[in-house]
């Protein structure tokens, strides 16, 4: 085998690790792409975007009738990932308003990633969104409390004061906390609002958000 060939043989694989690396969700946003081109989406929809908590909630459209809801979470998510695609989950479809589920991932990153680094993470974020979509309503949701995350319940909650805060100085935003409805009155949490790997809700979890969403949802 020639010094060449060595080359190429090695190179190729490694190519396609650091192409994957530098493109992680790549296959998900491919998954969209593909959907798009085969079903047009509506035009200017109310857009759910963010990780799991949305990519799971496959009857929000039927959820919410006599809206075009459009969701484009992808799971494990967190809000850089967001900022990366925003081009194929956001600012192609034009939407009316913006729901985002995301940060709780962040969170997950390692022992640098503080409530504050969260906060900055959406600062970028709504920077973008407000140089391309400057008065289009978004919503954000807070990070929800998970059993199995129990560990970080502190951090979320200070990630969602954080937030909160900021939301209250921009104009078109707005703060949903579904944090709270989803503990009991003792501050614990319902386990029965979850699924079995006590991280992802079932329809009752799906069930205390609903109310939540429908006042502030555009008819």
């Amino acid at each position: 085998m020639s010094n060449r060939s060595l080359v190429l043989t090695i190179a190729g694989p490694l190519l396609f690790i650091m192409s994957a690396s530098a493109q992680p969700f790549i296959k998900e946003v491919e998954a969209f792409r593909r959907v798009d081109s085969l079903t047009r989406p509506p035009e200017k929809p109310i857009l759910f975007i963010g990780s799991s908590s949305f990519t799971k909630w496959t009857t929000v459209s039927t959820d919410f009738p006599g809206r075009h809801i459009l969701n484009r979470a992808f799971g494990g998510s967190s809000l850089p990932h967001l900022i990366q695609y925003a081009d194929d989950v956001i600012f192609k479809y034009d939407p009316r308003q913006i729901f985002i589920y995301c940060g709780e991932n962040d969170l997950t990153g390692g022992s640098g990633i503080t409530a504050d680094s969260v906060l900055q993470r959406f600062q970028r974020l709504m920077s973008l969104i407000r140089s391309r979509l400057p008065r289009v309503p978004v919503v954000f949701l807070s990070l929800k409390p998970s059993p199995s995350r129990e560990a970080l319940l502190q951090v979320m909650r200070e990630a969602n004061r954080l937030i909160e805060a900021r939301i209250r100085k921009m104009r078109h935003t707005r703060f949903l906390d579904v944090h709270n409805p989803m503990l009991n009155a003792d501050g614990s949490m319902k386990p029965e609002i979850y699924v079995s790997d006590r991280l992802h809700m079932n329809r009752k979890g799906y069930e205390i958000w609903m109310p939540i969403i429908q006042p502030v949802l555009l008819d």
